[in-house]
């Protein structure tokens, strides 16, 4: 632990000097102020405080700082009080704390990282109003014996359309409250344009961020983590975390809706394509709702056996299927349905799929990418689940959202997130 500035004259130099102050404006007469360059004692250089605060808490002279323990800082003297504290390691984070109203004590509130360097700047004031000023730098120990949190990233670095989440996977279960909240502030997220967004605990090791709107097109989105060497639970610290950048492409909507048997396709605000479609008959009906595509295969084996439809029954199916576009894990897609062309436009006869034309399909497939968004509306279906099927995040309200984090909610999973996902027949 060392000073970063030279001792000054302390609080009772300072009062001496304001009073040598009043002592020569009384000798210079009116209309002359002196001791400061605008007439002000209160404007001149700040005090070193030193003898006006003392730190405590994970302070030791001599010692590295202990990472398990809160920064103190305390005003010694009752005619002096603490106006502002920051705090930041070598890395550049600040270290979040809590002063009291009357001055006399501030204490961190969230955890010291192990192995770091702080800077910390105290300003003060006198019982004059006159401001005082200390520096200090201090190191922080060793953590000890602890599981380290690794943070993974998703999806991988690329080109996404706007509705695509964010995903923190964790190495480790994080179920308290508190240690969420520790997790949250240290998962950093910056986008250009900027966006208001919030992060959803999945699960215990599994976070989803989205914005409160789609995000912007052509946007780029970096994600971080500052958690490294921070304490999060009694034997768990954050890890280093490879950070991710993405970006956005145009803002690509698909909307089908059930009742008029019409995709409606448009970007960046602009209907750019209606296309006459099938969706799922009785019985299989297509779920409503937003979905993001995961994923495109030109070609796909569809078996009627994989979503538990006996082979040989009336509704068991096996073809081959061009262009489709994934947007549930359970089997929706958005593909090419030459068998149906007779009833696309005019009536649903799929088992839960989007059918087209294999010429629409093939525009389709090559219009949207990873990431864009297919809504369904106006099927008798059940609502897309918001988690365990794929990307069902905006089918959540903004409050709801919100209520999925550890900042702004309870932290707590609801039962939504933990439903798995109906299995649906996986073409027509």
């Amino acid at each position: 632990m060392r000073d970063t500035e030279s001792p000054r004259t302390g609080l009772r130099g300072t009062r001496a000097r304001l009073a040598g102050c009043a002592l020569l404006v009384a000798a210079l007469g009116a209309g002359v102020t002196g001791c400061s360059s605008d007439g002000s004692p209160l404007s001149a250089e700040p005090y070193d405080a030193a003898d006006q605060i003392s730190f405590g808490g994970s302070l030791d002279e001599g010692k590295p700082a202990d990472p398990d323990k809160p920064l103190e800082i305390t005003a010694e003297d009752s005619d002096g009080r603490i106006t502002d504290v920051v705090a930041v390691d070598a890395t550049g984070r600040h270290l979040a704390g809590e002063l009291a109203a009357d001055g006399s004590r501030w204490h961190s509130t969230t955890p010291l990282a192990a192995s770091a360097q702080y800077t910390v700047r105290v300003s003060t004031e006198d019982e004059d109003g006159r401001p005082g000023r200390k520096v200090l730098t201090f190191t922080t120990g060793k953590p000890g014996a602890a599981k380290r949190l690794g943070i993974t990233f998703g999806p991988e670095a690329g080109t996404y359309g706007v509705g695509q989440p964010l995903v923190a996977e964790l190495s480790e279960p994080v179920k308290e409250p508190a240690q969420r909240a520790v997790v949250e502030r240290g998962l950093k997220v910056d986008s250009t344009p900027s966006v208001t967004g919030a992060w959803y605990w999945v699960d215990d090791k599994k976070l989803h961020f989205r914005p409160k709107d789609y995000w912007p097109a052509n946007a780029s989105v970096q994600v971080r983590s500052n958690l490294e060497g921070i304490r999060i639970g009694d034997r768990l610290r954050g890890d280093a975390a490879k950070p991710l950048t993405i970006r956005t492409g145009d803002r690509v909507i698909a909307v089908t809706d059930a009742a008029a048997h019409r995709l409606t396709v448009h970007k960046n605000g602009e209907e750019i394509k209606q296309i006459p479609v099938t969706t799922g008959k009785p019985g299989f009906e297509t779920r409503n709702g937003v979905k993001v595509v995961l994923a495109k295969e030109r070609f796909v084996r569809m078996r009627s056996t994989t979503v538990g439809i006996a082979e040989g029954s009336a509704e068991s199916y096996d073809l081959d299927v061009h262009f489709a576009t994934r947007v549930t894990w359970s089997g929706e897609y958005v593909h090419a349905a030459p068998w149906s062309v007779g009833s696309q436009g005019y009536a649903n006869v799929s088992h839960g799929c989007v059918g087209m034309s294999t010429a629409d399909a093939e525009w389709f497939f090559d219009t949207f990418r990873q990431g864009d968004l297919v809504e369904v509306v106006n099927s008798e279906g059940d609502v897309m689940e918001p988690f365990g099927n794929g990307f069902g995040d905006w089918n959540l309200t903004w409050d709801k959202w919100r209520e999925g984090s550890a900042l702004t909610g309870s932290g707590k999973t609801p039962e939504t997130a933990q439903q798995v996902a109906r299995l649906r027949p996986a073409a027509a």
